[in-house]
């Protein structure tokens, strides 16, 4: 039987939602980032709404180096959750949506990050991913040791491995390996546990992880970077790829680059989904989805606009004029490269001053923002689904819990009545949601004994 062609729709998860301002909104939840009971229900509703997957980000520091900026800002990691602890708790309260959190390689250990995400698709029956990211905030180096990031390049060559290692730990145990006999008193087949000993650049791990194989084989292997380094590490590995894409041409661009590279690995393109971020403003008319955009950007202080900006772009921009341009020549980052091209070509292409590149930055931080009626966002999203743009939409809801139940209440049913998503789920597993297959264990091991 052949899978109807559907939208894989995930919900990108900011504690208060992703405009800057969005915990000074009167119907946001101001302590979300600690509120487990908002979580929740917020998972809950994504659930009830037939959504792919959870997805949380993370970075391990706060981010940014303006406090009396950051004072006035909820998302920048300095009160919430450790997404893979919570996580855990979600897989409790929840039953078949899947559950997705960023790890950085750059910071961690694979062994650590492999027996974490193991834990969690077992908790969960099968749902669990991880968004392999290589720390785009600057300042985690302060908190482990460096005064700044290992180069691009070479945090990506450590991805790789990293990659290599954490899939080769999950294929630790055969699936069968375990069988608990309490009359023979064997508790798992010594000829089915094997160890990785990998000796590399940048790692040594013996193994064997100390869990069994995960449900899913390997959580889902999800890939957020769209520089050439990120391209080529998600063609080789990804299962899901975000990305932020502002025009179809760039998504068609970016999208047909991904997976003709992944064809080049030997993959099938089938094998990998692309989900550009949405950041979808919705009203039940056009009015009423502008007037809402604009109470958020009234919200924003201009100090939190343009420290985004600045900690986006990877320069300091206060010393130059706000209603002035963005300078021409711009050092390239350190940080996240794609996104600062994304962000420069904005600016130049429809000449926004400094002023107004940081109101849009705070909306959805170079993300797709679309505002209208549920028919104009969704006519917006399946033209990209239709046409080697996107294979679904990482879903950024403006504010927490409001903006993403309006997206659940008026987009959700267009799409449906579209024939381009779900009505039920149709099986259990994150890898049943999006239609991917369950790896087979890898025969590269040494038996353990």
């Amino acid at each position: 039987m052949t899978r109807t062609r559907k939208m894989a729709l995930g919900a990108f998860l900011y504690p208060t939602g992703h405009h800057a301002a969005a915990w000074r909104h009167p119907d946001a939840q101001a302590d979300a980032g600690i509120n487990f009971k908002h979580y929740a229900a917020v998972a809950q509703a994504a659930e009830a709404a037939k959504f792919d997957l959870l997805f949380l980000a993370d970075s391990a520091g706060a981010r940014g180096k303006d406090w009396s900026a950051l004072a006035r800002f909820s998302t920048h990691y300095v009160a919430q959750f450790e997404p893979t602890t919570l996580l855990g708790a979600l897989a409790a309260v929840t039953e078949r949506i899947g559950l997705v959190a960023t790890a950085s390689t750059t910071y961690i250990e694979p062994y650590h990050l492999a027996r974490k995400f193991a834990s969690i698709d077992h908790i969960s029956g099968g749902r669990a991913g991880w968004n392999l990211v290589t720390s785009g905030n600057e300042d985690e180096a302060f908190n482990f040791g460096y005064d700044q990031h290992p180069p691009h390049d070479e945090r990506y060559e450590r991805a790789t491995e990293f990659m290599d290692v954490a899939k080769g730990l999950w294929d630790s145990w055969e699936d069968d390996a375990f069988l608990r006999d309490k009359e023979t008193g064997v508790f798992f087949d010594l000829d089915k546990v094997y160890t990785l000993n990998h000796r590399g650049r940048h790692f040594g791990v013996r193994g064997p992880l100390n869990i069994p194989r995960p449900p899913q084989g390997y959580p889902v292997l999800v890939q957020a970077g769209s520089s050439d380094a990120g391209r080529a590490l998600a063609a080789a590995s990804a299962e899901v790829v975000f990305t932020a894409q502002q025009t179809l041409e760039s998504a068609q661009e970016f999208y047909r680059d991904v997976k003709a590279r992944t064809a080049a690995n030997g993959r099938s393109p089938d094998d990998i989904r692309i989900l550009p971020g949405i950041f979808p403003v919705v009203g039940r008319t056009e009015a009423e989805a502008r007037e809402k955009f604009e109470e958020l950007q009234n919200l924003i202080h201009p100090s939190v606009g343009l420290s985004i900006l600045e900690h986006r772009l990877g320069i300091p921009l206060s010393h130059l004029p706000f209603d002035g341009p963005l300078p021409q020549d711009i050092p390239i980052t350190n940080a996240a490269v794609s996104r600062q091209k994304l962000l420069v070509e904005l600016a130049h292409r429809e000449g926004l001053s400094i002023r107004q590149l940081a109101l849009r930055v705070a909306g959805a931080r170079g993300h797709w923002q679309v505002i209208g009626t549920a028919a104009d966002i969704v006519d917006r999203m399946e033209e990209l689904f239709l046409n080697e743009g996107a294979d679904g939409f990482n879903i950024m809801p403006p504010f927490l819990p409001g903006g993403l139940d309006a997206f659940i209440e008026l987009v959700i049913p267009e799409l449906c009545r579209r024939g381009l998503f779900r009505t039920e789920y149709e099986g259990t597993t994150l890898r049943d949601h999006l239609g991917l297959k369950r790896p087979e264990r890898a025969h590269r091991h040494h038996k353990a004994v």
